[in-house]
């Protein structure tokens, strides 16, 4: 079985989506995308430099757009998207194109969401100074103790050994003097605020609202939620999941889990990839990994998607 995943904020870099406006269509999508969420995606995307990309209000749209763009060229009939693609699921931002793939919310919906996301938790980050750190190595049991022992929020359990602290820049640095036991190195992240934690609360209450607004369709692929690592059935369910995501930490351990549960084989990460299927190297042994840097791999996730369809097709005649 395939599953298909979507990158978070931090995955970004400059000029990432400039090879993949050679392709047809994806200017075209880009340009319709950047007129809806009144954001130039493609200059963001193509010129913009490191530290305009990482400014929360423009990275998040930006991803989302990659991811949904990127996806799209994997497959010359879109009706083999939900035939050959076994489960979605994203970290943080990312389950805004997961939800999109699984059909629950229009494309220039989730961006008009996910723009409405990311000023809120901008605007929630710029009231106290905050950010984020990895964890790498150690005991996720002595660490989460070491975390909140300095007020600190386990915002991300990854699974293979990573958990990301996230609150304020006092707190971190006291992180930095005093690692947990067994962690090997602490790496801040490329973020602007402390997400998924209490701090995101006030961006909760303003994306609520905008959800408000929109009618979600049920999810055509099983659609895994970083909550609790449980598949959603309904698309209201995954609506007010993505809401409450914001101040909640990410569970992508428990993704990770459901996708054995499910018989994964193959993993593709959409772009721009890298991040996930790290972890899905450490995290599920045995199965086959993929990451869309640049077009130039699409010619191997093909593949892999081929091959994922006849294991499938194998395991079904069995």
């Amino acid at each position: 079985m395939l599953v298909l995943v979507a990158p978070g904020q931090g995955a970004q870099a400059p000029g990432f989506l400039t090879p993949w406006l050679e392709f047809p269509g994806v200017r075209g999508a880009l340009e319709a995308w950047s007129d809806a969420v009144g954001l130039d995606l493609i200059r963001y995307g193509t010129e913009a430099d490191a530290e305009e990309i990482r400014d929360t209000a423009v990275a998040q749209p930006l991803l989302v757009a990659a991811g949904m763009a990127s996806a799209a060229m994997l497959f010359q009939d879109p009706a083999d998207f939900p035939r050959k693609v076994g489960a979605v699921a994203g970290h943080s931002v990312g389950e805004f194109t997961a939800a999109s793939l699984a059909g629950v919310l229009p494309h220039e919906e989730a961006l008009r969401l996910v723009r409405t996301r990311g000023l809120a938790m901008a605007e929630a980050a710029a009231v106290t100074g905050t950010g984020m750190s990895a964890l790498l190595g150690g005991d996720p049991e002595v660490s989460v103790a070491h975390l909140e022992k300095l007020g600190l929020t386990p915002a991300n359990i990854n699974g293979a050994g990573q958990i990301v602290a996230a609150g304020t820049l006092e707190q971190l640095a006291a992180l930095n003097e005093d690692k947990p036991e067994g962690v090997r190195k602490v790496v801040p992240l490329k973020v602007a605020g402390a997400f998924h934690t209490h701090h995101m609360a006030p961006a909760v209450d303003t994306l609520a609202k905008a959800a408000g607004d929109v009618t979600p369709a049920d999810p055509r692929i099983t659609y895994v939620s970083n909550k609790d690592g449980q598949t959603v059935a309904t698309g209201a369910e995954v609506l007010s999941r993505l809401v409450g995501q914001v101040a909640n930490p990410v569970r992508w351990d428990l993704c990770m889990e459901t996708f054995k549960e499910l018989g994964v084989t193959a993993l593709i990460e959409v772009c721009p990839g890298g991040t996930l299927t790290g972890l899905a190297k450490r995290a599920l042994p045995g199965v086959k990994t993929l990451a869309l840097k640049t077009p130039a791999d699409l010619d191997a996730a093909r593949e892999l998607i081929a091959a994922a369809s006849d294991d499938a097709a194998d395991a079904a005649g069995a």
